[in-house]
């Protein structure tokens, strides 16, 4: 793969016109978008935005699942040198409310309907005062006062020539933000992370030039585009490299077969769901996965069995892990694909070029290899801060630079990282981060809850799945199922607790501070 010369989101995609034009850069269903014609579709959503207002550095919401415009409405933000701020599609009403409300996010893009839910009459009730504009891609049902459709917006942008759009798109530089991404904390209320677009642009041409992403690499893209996995290593990297971009919006794994066999992938990354589930499948000795070649999972440990029988059944040459959170842009380190099945496996790789990694005890003083410590990250992908949060950015990023992830970890003497815990508390479900403290929150609500625990339990199909160890309130009754339910109706479907256990009073140590290894004894009982 050519190096990518650019500094820039826009300047890579106008790159990307210049170097691919003639190949497909977006593929999704009917829809096929070529590399040439893809700045002039990016600019018009761009040119939209400038006629409604949007100015360098205000912010832009994206609500919806993986498809052609959420890229190009990504893009065109990012031309108009907005930030773009994407939302998790799992979040219910009150939860994207608070992201756009924080954020001041100006126009949001989203899906009329997706799996029956209807987005923005979720958000209408809740709708922040800062938001002017609800710009719906697509749905059956009629728009609702308020609402704009997706061609209808981007016919607004007939009053600003591409020229226009352009000039603005290369004035934005290196150091302006990018993008920014909410992400949960232990405190329980998710905090903003501002991301640059030079730090995006160098991290993941590294990534694209470890994996192999060549020109012509065809991308089945299964990873939320919400998500650095689905977006930065996704899409984006797909610019980078001269990759076709092919959106799927819900992971299913007889449709993924069917994708894999028609659309001739080569390139699927994903969590070990995803992989363990089309190991799975009762079709797979029949189906023909003979262009698959690259493979990227994360998000939890897995046993060399599986990196194995990644590449001996379902036939990927590329197999390789990455280890990173959103405070670093979503890549901190990656294995190196020559790297046999117990390094891929146990291990998160080095850290890539440009920056380092550093294990530190409780005091912040270095350990050596081998040695476990609090994970520390330092070099131009580091965070430039919480946005309106200096307190909680302070907290994360020490006076010399490093950031203070909360996971444990150790390095061996080749600098490869293996994570051992977490200080944080979070766990994983599917690929999705879990942070207890919010979950926690959420069910305290409940009338009949007094306290409540939240911790993670090994699940063989998602990882790890969540229990609710709950104490009642004298006189009220509440079971299982209900309190499931309940929980369902007010918060993503992957934070909502798998299972309850209701105790008579919550383990507690000498400083009243909840034991979750007892916890996780009794709950697994």
């Amino acid at each position: 793969m050519m190096a990518i010369r650019a500094t820039t989101i826009p300047e890579t995609l106008f790159e990307a016109a210049r170097r691919h034009g003639g190949r497909t850069a977006i593929e999704d269903g009917d829809v096929r978008i070529d590399y040439a014609e893809l700045p002039t579709r990016a600019l018009a959503v761009t040119r939209a935005l400038m006629a409604h207002g949007v100015a360098a550095g205000d912010r832009v919401a994206i609500w919806a699942p993986n498809r052609y415009e959420w890229v190009l409405a990504a893009l065109g933000v990012q031309c108009a040198g907005a930030v773009m701020v994407p939302i998790n599609t799992r979040m219910k009403g009150a939860e994207a409310a608070d992201v756009i409300g924080r954020s001041g996010a100006r126009v949001v893009f989203v899906v009329g309907d997706f799996l029956g839910v209807d987005y923005p009459a979720m958000l209408e009730p809740l709708r922040p005062a800062t938001l002017e504009q609800i710009v719906v891609l697509s749905g059956e049902r009629a728009l609702r006062a308020g609402e704009l459709g997706w061609d209808a917006f981007l016919d607004c942008g007939g009053s600003v020539a591409e020229v226009e759009a352009r000039a603005r798109a290369e004035a934005v530089g290196p150091d302006d933000l990018s993008d920014l991404m909410f992400t949960s904390g232990t405190t329980g209320k998710p905090k903003g992370v501002m991301s640059a677009h030079g730090a995006c642009v160098r991290a993941f041409s590294e990534y694209a030039r470890v994996i192999g992403l060549k020109v012509g690499d065809r991308y089945l893209i299964v990873n939320p585009f919400f998500h650095a996995f689905g977006y930065k290593a996704g899409w984006l990297t797909c610019l980078i490299a001269g990759a076709t971009i092919l959106p799927h919006p819900v992971f299913d794994a007889e449709a993924v077969f069917r994708r894999i066999e028609a659309d001739r992938i080569t390139v699927l990354p994903g969590p070990p769901t995803l992989y363990l589930s089309m190991l799975a499948h009762p079709r797979l000795a029949e189906t023909d996965l003979s262009s698959l070649r690259i493979a990227v999972t994360g998000a939890a440990t897995i046993p060399p069995v599986l990196i194995q029988r990644m590449r001996c059944e379902l036939g990927f040459s590329v197999v390789t892990t990455a280890y990173g959170l959103t405070e670093c842009g979503g890549l901190a380190t990656i294995c190196d694909p020559s790297d046999d099945a117990e390094t891929v496996a146990g291990t998160s790789g080095r850290a890539i070029p440009g920056t380092e990694v550093r294990i530190v005890d409780a005091d912040n003083r270095p350990l050596p290899a081998g040695e476990a410590g609090e994970i520390c990250l330092h070099g131009f992908h580091v965070m430039k801060g919480y946005f309106g949060d200096a307190q909680a950015t302070a907290e994360a990023i020490d006076r010399e630079g490093w950031l203070h992830t909360g996971d444990v970890g150790t390095l061996d003497a080749r600098g490869y990282l293996r994570i051992t815990d977490r200080l944080k508390d979070m766990f994983i479900v599917g690929g999705f981060n879990c942070y207890p403290a919010e979950i926690e929150a959420a069910l305290t609500e409940h009338p009949a809850i007094a306290q409540v625990a939240v911790i993670g339990l090994p699940d063989e199909r998602m990882g790890e799945v969540g229990c609710a160890c709950v104490v009642l309130r004298p006189g009220h009754q509440l079971d299982e199922p209900t309190l499931i339910a309940w929980s369902r109706e007010r918060m993503a479907n992957y934070k909502v607790p798998r299972f309850v256990r209701f105790l008579p009073a919550l383990p507690v140590n000498a400083s009243n501070k909840v034991m979750k290894n007892e916890l996780r004894a009794l709950a697994a009982v």
